[in-house]
């Protein structure tokens, strides 16, 4: 990543960052239950499509749901059941930041996945 800790140098980092780094910016807390029960021993890890989660803050804090679409070039998650209408009265799912959610389960269908994070 980024060595410098100047703001201004960060907020271009991020705005120029290629795609296989901008995985790292969809990252959440993972809960002390699911991490105690899968044996993960990191505290953040990578959110997927399938994952349960719970916001923490904003408008819609303690609600929960599936990740049904994570978007990585834009950093945002999109969880069933967050929606809201539009002007001609359509659903629309509202792009939540991974920093306001943490992980209450984890979807371990991947098998790469579940290697990758029970291994340490």
């Amino acid at each position: 990543m980024i060595k410098s800790s100047k703001p201004r140098k960060q907020r271009k980092f991020r705005y120029n960052a290629p795609l296989h780094l901008r995985k790292h910016f969809v990252h959440a807390h993972l809960s002390k239950e699911a991490a105690t029960k899968l044996n993960i021993k990191r505290r953040t890890i990578q959110v997927s499509r399938g994952d349960t989660v719970k916001i923490m803050s904003g408008s819609r804090k303690g609600k929960a749901g599936k990740v049904s679409k994570v978007d990585t070039v834009r950093g945002f998650l999109f969880i069933d059941g967050i929606t809201r209408k539009n002007v001609r009265g359509r659903e629309l799912q509202i792009p939540i930041r991974p920093n306001s959610v943490y992980i209450t389960d984890v979807n371990m269908n991947d098998k790469m996945r579940a290697a990758k994070l029970t291994k340490g």
